[in-house]
């Protein structure tokens, strides 16, 4: 018994409880899903920003967001957020001692290039960055912007062109001008960007788990009966 056979079965089980209508958004959606690229938040303190950029990341198709904590709980504010960390995976790094430090080595362990976004580089910009393996962007405050330490232990550097007086976007905004610039890069090229249909299916799987009551026991529930049959 292979999990993906497994998998396929307890999706195809949860298919048969929701209602067409999410059956065809999760498709559609999964199918644009990325874990190529990934964005990480260090110490962001305003609310409305950390939730605007979930809301960000959710559109472009970004299923992961790390948030590192050193000062500031990361808190959603749902009138922002507009239910989006349903569907994106937050994964928090709030260790008392090196939280950046463990956010990065996690990513680079996962195959990641980390790569700090910043006003003062001219290394790359949006439009020339390397695209050809797996992008973690750090961002940080918008009145400090990121730890030395990021800066430091980047693979590359890479900052939006400005062509006003302001130095910088509001960190949202940053996200998203940056997650569409790279987002169309990927659509034309030949890299391998989006999820597998494996990858597709165990995450819709987890989407039908939240949107039902007592969804994750009716997960084991159907897992146990595959193993049974």
């Amino acid at each position: 018994m292979s999990i993906s056979a497994e998998n396929s079965f307890v999706l195809d089980e949860f298919y048969d409880i929701i209602t067409p209508n999410k059956i065809t958004l999760f498709d559609r959606i999964a199918a644009e899903r990325t874990r190529y690229l990934t964005i990480a938040l260090e110490n962001i303190y305003q609310e409305h920003n950390a939730s605007a950029v979930l809301r960000t990341c959710d559109c472009f198709g970004i299923q992961d967001l790390n948030v590192i904590e050193k000062d500031n709980q990361y808190q959603i504010q749902r009138d922002i957020a507009l239910g989006s960390g349903r569907w994106v995976d937050i994964h928090n790094f709030s260790d008392e001692i090196g939280p950046t430090t463990n956010c990065i080595r996690t990513l680079k362990e996962q195959g990641y290039q980390i790569v700090a976004t910043t006003p003062h580089t001219d290394a790359y910009t949006v439009h020339d960055l390397p695209i050809d393996k797996p992008l973690a962007f750090f961002f940080g405050t918008e009145r400090n912007g990121l730890s030395d330490e990021v800066l430091e232990a980047a693979d590359l550097h890479v900052r939006i062109p400005m062509y006003g007086f302001t130095e910088s976007f509001n960190i949202s905004v940053s996200v998203a001008v940056l997650l569409q610039t790279i987002r169309q890069r990927l659509e034309i090229s030949q890299h391998a960007w989006k999820l597998t249909d494996t990858e597709q299916i165990a995450l819709k799987i987890q989407w039908c788990e939240k949107i039902l009551n007592g969804g994750e026991a009716l997960s084991k529930e159907f897992r146990a009966r595959y193993q049974k049959d």
